[in-house]
């Protein structure tokens, strides 16, 4: 088995690992009522998507 000659140093190995960063969750509007939700997904709040009512939402009272 192969095994490394020498100790990967932390710059080089901070280096490597330079694009492994955590990015923020895209958000989109919905066309409808304007809330902030998923893209591509049925809009908790009104229950839109694509102009159609996928789902039914009750009011919580």
């Amino acid at each position: 088995m192969a095994l490394p000659k020498y100790r990967t140093s932390k710059a080089r190995r901070d280096k490597r690992r330079t694009h492994w960063k955590i990015s923020a969750t895209n958000v989109a509007r919905c066309p409808r009522c304007a809330s902030a939700k998923l893209p591509h997904t049925v809009c908790g709040t009104c229950g839109f998507y694509g102009g159609r009512e996928a789902v039914a939402v009750t009011a919580a009272e």
